[in-house]
């Protein structure tokens, strides 16, 4: 129901900023919950931040709050990560995710998933 494909990541030093973007391809791209998730190597993947269908209610994981921003734009079937103050522990691969429904967690059951992109932060 939903195509994903990540684009923005790329080499920074530490305390430098990127933003990520998440282009979908859904017909009703305003019904579905918006989430980023990242893996570092030798780790699991791990929830970062997820916004809701109109874009309110972003709610994010202790390690990035303060210095990443997730956002939306309907019109544009479009997801983003600002991410700032960036260090070297927020090296992963980057993924967008859509799901159709909140559910208990909104950091969790997310039903579809872009290929990733990869940031790397060098001190």
């Amino acid at each position: 129901q939903v195509q994903l494909v990540e684009s923005g990541g790329g080499l920074v030093q530490a305390g430098g900023s990127l933003r990520l973007s998440c282009a979908a391809s859904a017909r009703t791209f305003s019904t579905y919950y918006m989430g980023w998730f990242r893996q570092a190597p030798g780790k699991e993947r791990e929830f970062v931040a997820a916004i809701s269908r109109s874009g309110g209610s972003p709610y994010y994981a202790d390690s990035v709050k303060g210095r990443f921003t997730i956002s939306r734009v309907n019109t544009k079937n479009t997801v983003y990560l600002q991410m700032n103050l960036l260090k070297p522990e927020d090296t992963a691969v980057y993924y967008c995710a859509a799901k159709g429904e909140h559910g208990s967690d909104i950091s969790r059951g997310y039903n579809y998933w872009g290929q990733g992109t990869q940031v790397t932060v060098s001190s």
